[in-house]
């Protein structure tokens, strides 16, 4: 089965049975509609696309309202793949829910981290700064310190860890446990934490048995 999409609603916390405070995400999750089935005949590859949120048509590119009304819906604000061997088992329009997933199983949760702007290499990297307070140091307590030698190779090495800009970025938790389930909600609860702030966009996917 392909994964779903939803967005983020905040964290909570909830008591396990033997009385333990567990830190949870809750998502909101579908219901998310398949939009295309591909196959290798056709496109080269077998996958499932989805479609979650809804578009209106004035927002909508002719592309995007011509492609929802083959598939029998309407535009989607944020479609995705999932390339598998399922295709023959769902047909365009099917409705996905969070009904597809079982409390207790591990789930991989994608979203976008939040964006921390330009940072030092103290918090972007975890360096621990040019010495102490004292010996006569001033102003670099959180410098980076040497970057590199001098008249060779006279140039910064790429890849070097330095300050610049955090966050922001495409980020994948893995096996993260499903402990709750509201289907007339649409509602998932996740053990631990999802990357991204609240309101955004999370991806869902449903680990092979």
């Amino acid at each position: 089965m392909p994964g779903l999409i939803g967005k983020k609603i905040g964290m909570t916390s909830i008591f396990t049975p033997d009385g333990k405070n567990q830190p949870c995400t809750v998502l909101e999750v579908g219901p998310c509609v398949v939009t295309q089935i591909k196959s290798e005949d056709v496109d080269g590859y077998n996958a499932v696309q989805i479609g979650w949120g809804e578009k209106g048509e004035k927002h909508a590119t002719k592309s995007e309202i011509g492609h929802a009304k083959k598939a029998g819906t309407t535009p989607k604000r944020k479609t995705i793949e999932f390339r598998n061997d399922l295709e023959h088992q769902m047909n365009a329009g099917d409705v996905l829910t969070v009904e597809m997933f079982e409390e207790g199983e591990y789930v991989d949760v994608v979203g976008t981290s939040k964006g921390k702007g330009f940072q030092g290499v103290v918090k972007r990297h975890g360096f621990g700064g040019v010495g102490q307070a004292t010996h006569g140091q001033h102003n670099r307590l959180r410098a980076p310190g040497s970057i590199g030698a001098g008249s060779d190779p006279s140039r910064v090495f790429k890849g070097m860890r330095m300050a610049g800009r955090m966050g922001g970025e495409r980020v994948t938790v893995e096996n993260l446990i499903v402990l709750k389930k509201d289907v007339e909600k649409n509602l998932l609860i996740i053990k631990g934490s999802v990357p991204g702030a609240k309101n955004s966009t999370v991806i869902i996917e449903k680990l092979w048995n």
